[in-house]
């Protein structure tokens, strides 16, 4: 039996949940789904520009376990702007965090 995941902590929830592609219509489109999570550590990492081991504090999680959350989030990111797709953040297992 896995063991069960740890509720990652977030700072932020994003008010804006829907990025897509402009002129393509919704029905012909992809969908890269990124997780809040995710959403969290890309803000944390690439906007605020704290450090791995900070970011991974800031989210109770490990410096491992941070890393793949970023590389995760950074490759849909990715995925989606190369291919055309949309991003909706949606999702994920986390606490918000109060302030």
């Amino acid at each position: 039996m896995p063991r069960p995941r740890i509720r990652r902590r977030v700072g932020y929830r994003p008010g804006i949940t829907y990025f897509k592609p402009q002129g393509v219509r919704m029905i012909d489109l992809d969908e890269s789904i990124l997780t809040v999570d995710e959403f969290e550590a890309v803000r944390l990492k690439d906007l605020l520009g704290l450090s791995q081991e900070e970011a991974a504090k800031s989210m109770s999680v490990s410096q491992p376990t941070f890393h793949r959350i970023v590389l995760e989030a950074r490759r849909k990111i990715a995925d989606a702007i190369v291919n055309g797709k949309a991003i909706s953040i949606d999702g994920g297992n986390y606490n918000l965090r109060e302030k």
